[in-house]
């Protein structure tokens, strides 16, 4: 299966990209590891070179539409004239896979105008972890096996307003046949092998990485999320091979799927921070330092966590940690400088706030002091005035 990776580093936004920065440059060699999110926003290895020729049978199916449009109506899947499907050949069952089932599909996608976008065969495909475009995901409950359908996929469940330079425009409309060869019900993590759990749950994390440089971080959450599911170390016997009564899989082994289901931890952390699910985040980056105490990118966003959350104290101890462990990194520097300007004017603030509390309470006191230094001279002027009237009347007496 050919692939197209496309990289427009300069259509990516800086601020978005933050936390993917920083995975590149918390990196001692300089490069980065493909086990993180990506620097640049590229395609998993189901999208195809770009094609000025559509295929056949969509072309086809567009040529019959246009003389008899009555042979086979579209279904409008939402209701919303987003997501609309046509059975170009009808299954001879009534059997429909489910959420999370695994299919067998041939997909080929263009836009309207034929350009050609994407073409799979025998295509592996968990119904509703975002591994193909959000309208071939949502349709595929809707066909029976051995059905073939043409969608027609709106912006909005197909490569939406960023498009995918440079082959789809933003907010480009969609053609997509796809047939579904086969439909099993998801297996059991409890008897699948290590290694096959760990090949499919790096996958999900890949296509959680693709969703994230789209922008797109709940999709991205909800590929992580199954991506640890496969990558959970404690997950049943955790089988060498297929077999379950061959030798058990070694320490080694569940170690590499414990580095991996930390690294999910570690961008599931970045995309919960995107959306601004703070505690979800911390979470997730404590489950990271719970295994790892040093690990510096869990460090680095255990201290921004905090800070959103409002404790810059914690933040400067988490970000200071990550900074001792990689000195050299100008952007932990950075963000560290930025923490200890805000704790200092939390400080601040609070030392004001004290002040006024405690001179509120002072106030009272204070009053009551100086009544008090003010009775003995009222008393001794009182005195003074008594002298001289009886001065005077001693006077006036004997004059």
């Amino acid at each position: 299966m050919e692939s197209h990776s496309i990289t427009p580093e300069a259509s990516i936004n800086e601020d978005v990209n933050l936390d993917i920065y920083l995975d590149k440059s918390l990196n001692k060699e300089g490069s980065r590891d493909d086990d993180e999110i990506p620097v640049h926003s590229k395609l998993t290895e189901n999208i195809s070179p770009l094609d000025k020729t559509m295929s056949n049978s969509i072309n086809e199916s567009k040529t019959e539409e246009g003389q008899d449009d009555t042979k086979e109506e579209w279904l409008d899947i939402l209701g919303s004239g987003q997501l609309k499907k046509k059975v170009l050949k009808p299954a001879e069952n009534n059997f429909r896979p489910s959420r999370t089932w695994v299919c067998k599909v041939n997909i080929e996608g263009c836009l309207t105008d034929g350009t050609f976008v994407e073409k799979l065969n025998n295509f592996s495909v968990q119904i509703g972890d975002g591994e193909v475009i959000q309208g071939v995901d949502l349709a595929l409950p809707l066909m029976d096996v051995g059905e073939t359908a043409l969608l027609e996929v709106g912006p909005r469940f197909g490569f939406g307003s960023l498009g995918l330079a440079p082959i789809v425009p933003p907010n480009a409309t969609l053609l997509y046949t796809v047939e579904l060869l086969s439909a099993e019900d998801e297996p059991e993590l409890a008897i699948m092998p290590a290694s096959k759990r760990k090949v499919i749950g790096n996958r999900k994390r890949e296509r959680g990485n693709w969703w994230y440089t789209r922008q797109e971080h709940t999709l991205a959450i909800q590929c992580y999320r199954r991506a640890l599911d496969f990558l959970d170390e404690s997950t049943g016997e955790a089988y060498v091979d297929d077999d379950p009564g061959t030798n058990k899989t070694s320490e080694e082994d569940l170690n590499s799927l414990l580095e991996d289901r930390l690294k999910v931890y570690n961008n599931l952390a970045a995309a919960q921070m995107k959306i601004k699910a703070y505690d979800a985040a911390l979470q997730s980056v404590e489950n990271v330092l719970r295994c790892q105490p040093e690990n510096v990118k869990a460090l680095f966003r255990k201290g921004k966590i905090m800070s959103a959350k409002g404790d810059n104290a914690n933040a400067v101890a988490a970000v200071r940690k990550a900074s001792q462990l990689e000195p050299d990194s100008k952007m932990i520097r950075q963000e560290l400088l930025r923490l200890v300007s805000l704790r200092n004017e939390d400080n601040k603030l609070e030392k004001n706030l004290y002040k006024k509390m405690l001179g509120q309470k002072n106030k009272p006191q204070e009053t009551n002091t100086n009544s008090k230094k003010q009775i003995p001279w009222g008393m001794m002027l009182g005195s003074m005035a008594a002298v001289v009237v009886g001065v005077a009347a001693f006077k006036y007496r004997f004059m």
